[in-house]
């Protein structure tokens, strides 16, 4: 963290802040200039903090918040997430009435599942919405209910589905937990049978109930999706959030010998010891909430990945070159795997071919 520069070191302990509701640990950094916070607020938008951050700053003396301008800008910008995070949740309500009209029973995955977790739910970076059919029989009778509802939905390599809910972005699972390794494929299933699902009541939705993972079940679903994000363009610090805020929640109402056994059936143990001493190191959840606490690594590595990218690695060198041919931007994607190929394989090896392997099937076809 030393080696970050002033702008990042910021960012890291306003999202602190934000996150754990309450004051920076460091307040010499600040004030900054003009220049320093519009950076601050651009890092904080490309690593989809912008919510969190601004909620941090709340915690700040008068005198150490950025100029009006700035903050012009990030009121803009957190009133759009605000906005944003309440059509979700109200179309998440069309969707759950539409699926039960149809006998059919989603699992909410992550987004405002995980919110929840959240001490402001609305100040998190909403994406788009995931739900899992927990049998091939429900997921295909849901395709067709949303196909025969006159709506448009594309198949995606991994066998999810995805579509457009007034605008929004909906994808559809056949499959829990985001492992390409077609062993692991079926101990997925295992660990889902064992650990279940909660039902719970959304703090926006109140009238909709939703199925969403129990604790072993969410934090390796949460897990797999940042890695499987890692070895490829990048993951950003929202997912890495999420997880710190569902470590912080979950504590004490799971197993963590039980979560590390799972880890090591699905072959991730080295990558959650890693996982977990990013978040001790960077988000500052404590030690006793980590299953693997007592078990430091050094988390620089993960560090590189989350601030070359940013979202999704969105924000990665060559990521946005529309004009380019096909090829070129296919070999830009498959150049960000070899790229990420030395953390992989350390960390995840085998799920690393196996992502591999699936994007050249996919790049190639």
């Amino acid at each position: 963290m030393d080696s970050l520069c002033k702008e990042y070191k910021v960012l890291f302990q306003l999202m602190r802040a934000g996150l754990w509701e309450r004051v920076p640990e460091d307040t010499t950094l600040f004030p900054l200039t003009p220049e320093q916070w519009s950076k601050v607020y651009r890092l904080a938008c490309q690593q989809t903090v912008v919510g969190i951050v601004f909620r941090g700053m709340d915690f700040l003396p008068e005198a150490c918040l950025p100029p009006e301008p700035v903050m012009a800008h990030w009121v803009a910008a957190v009133d759009a997430v605000e906005r944003k995070n309440r059509k979700t949740y109200r179309l998440l309500d069309e969707l759950y009435a539409f699926f039960r009209r149809q006998g059919l029973h989603p699992i909410l995955q992550k987004g405002q599942g995980v919110a929840l977790y959240y001490e402001r739910p609305l100040l998190r970076v909403p994406g788009d919405i995931d739900l899992y059919f927990s049998t091939k029989k429900e997921f295909r009778q849901a395709v067709r209910s949303i196909r025969s509802h006159g709506v448009d939905v594309f198949s995606k390599s991994d066998g999810s589905v995805e579509l457009r809910w007034q605008g929004l972005e909906v994808e559809l699972h056949s499959r829990f937990l985001d492992v390409y390794n077609p062993l692991m494929q079926r101990r997925a299933r295992g660990e889902e049978r064992r650990f279940g699902y909660a039902k719970v009541r959304l703090s926006e939705a109140p009238h909709t109930s939703v199925l969403i993972p129990k604790g072993e079940l969410e934090l390796l679903l949460l897990s797999a999706h940042i890695l499987k994000h890692a070895v490829g363009w990048g993951v950003g610090l929202r997912q890495l959030c999420d997880m710190a805020r569902a470590c912080h929640r979950l504590s004490g109402q799971y197993d963590p010998g039980s979560y590390r056994s799972a880890c090591r059936r699905m072959g991730l143990g080295r990558w959650s010891r890693l996982l977990d001493s990013f978040l001790a190191s960077h988000l500052g959840v404590p030690v006793s909430e980590l299953p693997y606490g007592g078990r430091p690594c050094r988390p620089d590595a993960l560090l590189g990945v989350v601030l070359r990218g940013g979202n999704f690695g969105l924000y990665a060198p060559g990521r946005h070159q529309p004009s380019s041919p096909a090829w070129r931007r296919k070999l830009l994607t498959s150049s960000s795997f070899l790229r990420n190929a030395g953390f992989s394989l350390r960390y995840a090896p085998g799920e690393a071919f196996w992502i591999f392997t699936g994007l050249l099937k996919g790049q190639f076809n």
